[in-house]
């Protein structure tokens, strides 16, 4: 029944999405969102990646849409979320704050957190080269700061270094893998060993401090973790020492 203002009753839609297929979803998005444009060849399957991963493409008329399969079973009103957000982005229309607000209320979901989580360590694959590098031990690094700062009851991690010395990420802790990797560009006889001592108490508090999901909302740093870090010595004279890396 339409509404007041001529447009389909919102219930209508909604009950409509349950009768159709993710391609059926696509193609109806696209021609709302193009709707004097042709739809072309149009193709939407499920991959095994390793991440809640989606990409889409046009390629010689073809439209290709890969989402991860772990979006499979996600309800039609997420999957058209999606499809709003993938072709917007591929059209470059504005996307609707609604639709990204409903996907990533999806996504912070426990349960699809967990699945997430666990497809990460089935699939995922994750280089750690092992704590000893050319001039510096991560080892050591971790069981002096596990003693000053966690009483040396942090249970300790995939310790490794990163493949390349890079600048953008000095260091991250992989919770799927349970594993820290800190740039390589702190494993310089000349790089002050400070910096490498707080960019590896940083990576500590992410796994004593886990990220935060509320709603739509992720925090990775919370009250809590910037407690703590005030606490670590030297701490802005070890930020300005990164700054000048």
């Amino acid at each position: 029944m339409p509404g007041t203002d001529g447009s389909p009753h919102i219930e209508g839609l909604q009950s409509s999405l349950f009768f159709e297929t993710p391609q059926e979803i696509y193609a109806r998005v696209f021609s709302e969102l193009k709707p004097r444009t042709a739809l072309p060849d149009l193709r939407v399957e499920y991959r095994r990646f390793a991440n809640a991963d989606s990409f889409i493409r046009l390629e010689n008329g073809r439209l290709e849409v890969r989402i991860c399969d772990l979006l499979e079973g996600a309800p039609a009103l997420v999957t058209e979320a999606l499809a709003h957000i993938l072709l917007g982005k591929l059209y470059r229309k504005p996307v609707p704050r609604i639709y990204a607000y409903r996907y990533r209320l999806y996504l912070n979901r426990k349960d699809v957190r967990r699945q997430i989580h666990l497809v990460r360590q089935i699939r995922g694959r994750k280089f750690v080269s092992g704590p000893q590098g050319e001039y510096r031990n991560l080892d050591e690094v971790f069981d002096r700061l596990n003693g000053q700062f966690f009483d040396g009851l942090m249970g300790k991690p995939q310790l490794g270094w990163s493949r390349q010395p890079s600048r953008g990420m000095l260091g991250h802790f992989d919770p799927s893998h349970n594993a820290i990797i800190i740039s390589r560009i702190f494993d310089r006889e000349k790089t002050p060993e400070l910096a490498l001592e707080y960019v590896m108490f940083h990576e500590m508090l992410h796994l004593r401090y886990p990220v935060d999901h509320h709603g739509v909302r992720r925090r990775v740093h919370t009250r809590e973790f910037r407690e703590a870090e005030r606490k670590f010595p030297r701490l802005k004279e070890a930020k300005e020492l990164l700054k000048r890396l």
